[in-house]
């Protein structure tokens, strides 16, 4: 057979083809490494075959553009080096289920010592602080909630650039020194709590809890949701026995040494997670601190805002128990509405202290069992449709809320929200990871949409509130607000659904 002549123009279709094998084989050896595994090709008839993973890295490259790359492979070597694979999440195994572990005890020492706040009201307003009123004083707990959600913007995008353990360090400095600063006096005046309990120790939650949350993320693929749900269950723990530990303490050795004891415990907790926890991912550097194109997404958009109506009536959901049997206070702002319920609850019932303050576990103690019940189901049937069930069960209960009128209905009431909160709550950074296509992108993401509720959670309450001094005291206008919220919530992760699943019901999303 005779040959083509040199000089002779080989077809399109042919150069395509070697075009392809040039990036496949420049890029092999880096994506092998960065996937932990060999490249699965196969050489049938004496011809390479590349995987279809691989062509798709420069099926976009314009035909008439072949021969620029064919005399320039280094292009065709950039683009390929730079969409390659991200290394796959074992997905089990000693280092990252000791990542769970570390994640339990940096959210018990954050959000767990936040929960404690309720206890610490208690003491303020029944002499602690003479001076400030329960409104007034709730806004140290109010900033410290508000900072701890409101920085992931900030710590998530250090998460994906590489830098967490730097970061680490630093958000556990600054909460471990607004802890041992209020410890400085056993009657310290109301401003030195607001800088150090309230925005000191929330800059240092807030700097470490995203992070946290997203680094635990990326270990995991398949068993992501109940790898989170376990991390989380340091909430509902915290919230247990942070409180107690507050309220055995105070009247036997003081709020001094109360809130040394608490920074020694949240000391020792991130010793032991900053040994333990390891980045996983190579670094992202490169991008900006807010992934704007993200809000192009449907599905990210409908998500962040169906969780910024949860949260927006969630957190005066809680308040009801308090606000209905207790003082009726209409410019409370504090947003984690359960941390105050044993100091107003027993003001119109007649419970005891003590008995008021069960209502805190109630609460957190409720939301157990769902944290891991809940994130096991997402894993098997996809963490968006349980979370869309979840949202939709709590407007429900909302919807219930009229016919709460006694002790037993409140008891019942209060265990169902914590029920269902506890579980939406766990759900929300695992959701936030499985609709994010990139692992490196998580922390960033996670940030966003926190940084989002953040001002959720601190408005909710004020709005009830003023709807509640609007109608002159009734609860109707603000049953009706929040019950249309959470419907609105649900209806939301719905659409997100939706756009998800491209429409269809049996869908894992």
């Amino acid at each position: 057979m005779a040959l083509p002549p040199e000089n002779e123009k080989r077809p399109a279709s042919d150069t395509g083809h070697e075009i392809r094998q040039l990036s496949v084989s420049s890029s092999s050896s880096d994506e092998t490494a960065a996937e932990g595994q060999g490249s699965k090709s196969s050489t049938r008839g004496g011809r390479y075959h590349p995987r279809a993973s691989r062509l798709d890295d420069i099926e976009d490259i314009d035909d008439t553009a072949l021969g620029r790359l064919a005399s320039n492979p280094t292009r065709v070597r950039t683009r390929s080096r730079s969409r390659s694979n991200l290394p796959p999440p074992p997905d089990g195994g000693l280092q990252a289920w000791l990542q769970v572990v570390a994640g339990w005890l940096v959210i018990f020492a954050t959000w767990g010592y936040l929960n404690s706040f309720g206890a610490f009201q208690s003491y303020y307003t029944s002499g602690g602080l003479p001076s400030a009123s329960p409104s007034t004083i709730s806004w140290i707990g109010s900033l410290q909630g508000f900072l701890t959600t409101a920085l992931g913007t900030f710590s998530g995008r250090l998460l994906d650039a590489g830098f967490f353990r730097p970061t680490f360090a630093v958000g556990a400095a600054l909460q471990l020194a607004g802890i041992f600063a209020m410890s400085a006096s056993d009657h310290p005046q109301y401003w030195q709590l607001l800088i150090t309990q309230g925005i000191l120790t929330g800059i240092g939650g807030g700097i470490l809890f995203t992070p946290t949350l997203g680094l635990v993320a990326t270990w995991f693929g398949r068993r992501r949701g109940f790898a989170i749900g376990l991390a989380t269950l340091g909430n509902s723990t915290g919230g247990i026995l942070y409180p107690v530990i507050v309220r055995q303490l105070l009247p036997k050795i003081g709020f001094g040494w109360t809130a040394r004891v608490l920074g020694l415990v949240n000391m020792v907790c991130y010793v032991i997670a900053f040994l333990l926890m390891r980045s996983r991912l190579p670094p992202r550097r490169s991008g900006a601190l807010v992934d704007w194109a993200a809000f192009r997404e449907p599905v990210y958009v409908l998500y962040i805002v169906g969780l910024f109506l949860f949260v927006w009536a969630s957190y005066y959901l809680f308040y009801y128990v308090s606000f209905h049997y207790g003082f009726l206070f209409l410019t409370t702002l504090r947003p984690r509405a359960f941390s105050i319920i044993s100091s107003m609850t027993g003001h119109v019932l007649g419970l005891s202290y003590s008995e008021a303050s069960f209502l805190i576990m109630v609460i957190n103690g409720a939301g157990l069992p769902a944290r891991v019940l809940m994130p096991m189901l997402a894993d098997k049937i996809g963490a968006l449709n349980v979370i869309t069930m979840c949202t939709l069960s709590i407007s429900v209960i909302v919807f219930c809320w009229f016919a709460v009128s006694n002790v037993p209905g409140l008891y019942v009431f209060t265990a169902f929200c914590g029920l269902v909160s506890g579980a939406t709550q766990s759900l929300m950074p695992t959701t936030i990871a499985s609709i994010t296509k990139r692992l490196d992108m998580v922390g960033t993401r996670m940030g966003m949409c926190f940084s989002i509720i953040s001002f959720a959670s601190l408005t909710g309450p004020p709005i009830g509130g003023a709807l509640q001094s609007a109608m002159k005291g009734s609860f109707t206008g603000a049953q009706v607000w929040a019950a249309l919220s959470t419907l609105g919530a649900g209806l939301c992760l719905l659409g997100a659904r939706f756009y998800q699943s491209g429409g269809k019901i049996k869908v894992r999303c």
